[in-house]
């Protein structure tokens, strides 16, 4: 049986920022030197460090931001189209 679901702005604001995170995490990775390159700001005189800080924060807020977002959608599994929770 198809449900229909109807999911808060909130979910997909967690879903965006955590795919933004992910995508900003993978790129630092591959190439540390794009946040000089952006900004011409070198704190850490090219030892990597504050890149790996920055990595581990990223991380960090996508594994947060998608279980959140996994919150709101087992929270929308229960409801119906009007927010009904179903038993």
């Amino acid at each position: 049986m198809n449900r229909s679901r109807r999911l808060p702005p909130r979910f997909w604001a967690e879903v965006v920022l955590a795919s933004i995170t992910a995508v900003l995490t993978v790129v630092t990775v591959i190439s540390r030197e794009w946040i000089e390159a952006l900004t011409g700001w070198d704190p850490d005189n090219g030892s990597g460090a504050l890149e790996w800080v920055i990595v581990i924060g990223l991380a960090v807020a996508t594994i947060s931001l998608s279980l959140l977002a996994r919150t709101e959608w087992r929270r929308g599994l229960g409801r119906g189209s009007h927010g009904i929770q179903h038993q």
